[in-house]
């Protein structure tokens, strides 16, 4: 097999960190050329659960930009190394720590959470349930934007419980988890199973409970499943991406059960608390950063912590690829993909010239109550740049459009987002109009 040249290779990774996005993990840097025979390029991921990452969210990724680096029509594997066994984030799940479920993730815990003004309620009400399950706030329910630490926050809570009730039985799942599980104990019969499984927990854990929207039957299995864990002062812990009264087609009588105990919002970190996010989150990955690049990676990040956590995937496999430090200068160029400046520029009224364009409708369509799949569509394309390529909140987005709530604009980008991962052209067509708004602007 032929080795990969050096600068190949340093091609498909500027590719990678101009277009990865938040499909970049930390892990990334840790990725290696095999050889490149036959039109297939080898890549070594670092452990199992890496590679199925990789061929599940990055195999287009990557191979575009081999195409792009080779002028061929070559394509990508991965491969694992068999001994590796550590992993990232929820992507990647690592060695169990909660007995016969879901593996949590070695490195969420309450020690390397960084808790700002944002999330410091979240933070201690965490905490005070790991004490006393069942008795302090239950249920608590954690809710806020993506990316700003409600899942590390859950599985520090699963570490810690197990750490100080070794005999407790905690259950931590997917919301989405539990519904497929359920339809499945339906269809096989093993409804009796189903239930002893998760009404016997001492804590049952669920993330993304927002996904029990307009599912009524799940809805119904829940509500007994959290009354019985509830009579029996078991632990309850919920996530959401928005609030018990924001989630659509949520029966009230859930939603009154949601509220029981505490609700407690995480918001985006501020400057302060994202320089302390990156000097953590570089420490864990043994990565140096001086504290100028920190304060750039800050500055020009404002996101949430998983962007954080990708800007500095991108400084350190720039810096491993070319076997240059970090500094400003290559900190700068990692982070060009972002375009910070631009980003600021673009407004939801250049997104909307440019969409109306495209798909040659009117703007009066677009802001009005129509919903036929001709206006419903490019409206949703623009909600999605907008969020993707402006600072707008939610609420902002949605007055640009007829003023439809945040709820809306959220279900809009994730179609969009779904979309574009299963639609080759889409997603060029979501590019070449990124590309076109960032020159414009």
């Amino acid at each position: 097999m032929a080795q990969v040249d050096a600068g190949i290779w340093q091609s498909i990774i500027q590719h990678v960190i101009s277009h990865g996005g938040g499909l970049i993990r930390p892990w990334f840097s840790d990725l290696e050329p095999v050889a490149m025979d036959h039109g297939l390029l080898e890549i070594q991921a670092p452990g199992p659960a890496q590679q199925r990452y990789l061929e599940q969210h990055a195999s287009r990724l990557f191979t575009e930009g081999a195409q792009q680096a080779t002028g061929r029509l070559v394509g990508v594997c991965f491969v694992a190394t068999a001994t590796a066994v550590t992993a990232d984030d929820e992507d990647a799940p690592a060695a169990a720590a909660v007995p016969d479920e879901v593996p949590v993730n070695p490195d969420y815990t309450f020690e390397t959470f960084v808790a700002g003004p944002c999330s410091r309620l979240a933070h201690a009400a965490c905490q005070a349930v790991c004490e006393s399950p069942g008795q302090a706030y239950n249920p608590l329910f954690v809710h806020g934007d993506v990316g700003l630490g409600k899942t590390h926050l859950l599985h520090a809570i699963c570490h810690e419980i197990v750490r100080r009730h070794g005999d407790s039985r905690v259950v931590m799942l997917s919301c989405e988890a539990f519904v497929n599980q359920f339809i499945e104990a339906v269809q096989e019969g093993k409804l009796h199973e189903f239930r002893y499984r998760y009404r016997q927990a001492d804590a049952l854990i669920i993330d993304d409970v927002q996904f029990l929207a307009g599912r009524e039957q799940t809805q119904e299995e829940f509500f007994h499943t959290f009354n019985t864990l509830y009579q029996m002062q078991k632990q309850i812990v919920l996530s959401s991406d928005r609030g018990p009264a924001e989630i659509p087609d949520l029966e009230k009588r859930l939603v009154s059960r949601f509220n029981w105990g505490l609700v407690t919002r995480v918001d985006k970190p501020s400057y302060e608390t994202r320089v302390a996010i990156v000097r953590k989150k570089a420490a864990l990955r043994s990565i140096r950063l001086g504290d100028d690049v920190v304060c750039l990676i800050a500055a020009t990040v404002d996101s949430n912590t998983r962007e954080l956590e990708g800007a500095i995937a991108k400084v350190a496999m720039l810096a491993k690829v070319y076997d240059r430090p970090i500094d400003l200068k290559l900190t700068a160029e990692a982070l060009g993909a972002h375009e910070p400046s631009a980003r600021r520029e673009i407004t939801i009224d250049l997104i909307l010239e440019a969409v109306t364009s495209r798909f040659g409708v009117r703007l009066a369509d677009l802001q009005s109550k129509k919903r036929s799949r001709s206006i419903a569509f490019p409206r949703q394309v623009c909600m999605y740049l907008a969020r993707t390529l402006t600072k707008h909140s939610l609420e902002e987005i949605g007055g640009y459009f007829g003023g439809r709530d945040h709820t809306t604009v959220l279900h809009a980008n994730r179609t969009i987002a779904a979309r574009r991962g299963q639609d080759a052209e889409l997603n060029a067509m979501l590019e070449n109009l990124s590309r076109e708004l960032q020159r414009s602007a």
